[in-house]
């Protein structure tokens, strides 16, 4: 060590620690409908209210992005060729049990549909097209408020100095 440095030693002890940062990832929403304009729509709002959105034009397709990126939070039509909104969502529930549920649907017809799903212990939630945004981002915030509490950052641990014994 060269003559001319000459520091200051603070005991590690005496150092100021701050909390930890914690920073988390942004929700993944999965959007599904086989009206490209509304799914695109939707998943535009949503990626401009900071969720991470993966959109998905029929069931099919949104169960195997659901199998490679699970979704905090599915958000689907209901009426959809082959595999239907509430299908999509039980098979998602089954695999991925965190995952929230939102479904909508413009069609009195879902609601049969959703019946059939709840008398099988599935208790979903349907929002009526059209959904304003600022519903729609209320319903969403409501759905993923289990975030805010379930991560806890975890307790900072003061170092304390090594002594070395020569």
């Amino acid at each position: 060590m060269s003559p001319e440095l000459n520091f200051e030693v603070v005991p590690l002890s005496e150092v100021p620690w701050s909390k930890p940062i914690v920073q988390r990832e942004p929700p993944v929403i999965l959007v599904v409908d086989n009206e490209r304009l509304i799914a695109d729509t939707l998943s535009a709002i949503l990626a401009k209210n900071g969720y991470a959105v993966m959109t998905a034009y029929d069931g099919k397709t949104a169960h195997e992005f659901a199998s490679i990126i699970p979704p905090e939070l599915l958000l689907t039509d209901v009426a959809m060729p082959g595999m239907n909104g509430i299908e999509l969502a039980i098979v998602l529930a089954q695999s991925i049990p965190d995952c929230k549920v939102l479904l909508f649907s413009g069609q009195a017809s879902t609601a049969d549909l959703l019946e059939r799903a709840r008398a099988a212990g599935h208790n979903f939630t349907l929002l009526l097209k059209p959904v304003p945004p600022t519903e729609l981002l209320t319903r969403i915030s409501d759905c993923l408020k289990y975030r805010e509490t379930a991560v806890t950052p975890k307790p900072v641990v003061t170092p304390q100095p090594i002594s070395r014994r020569n």
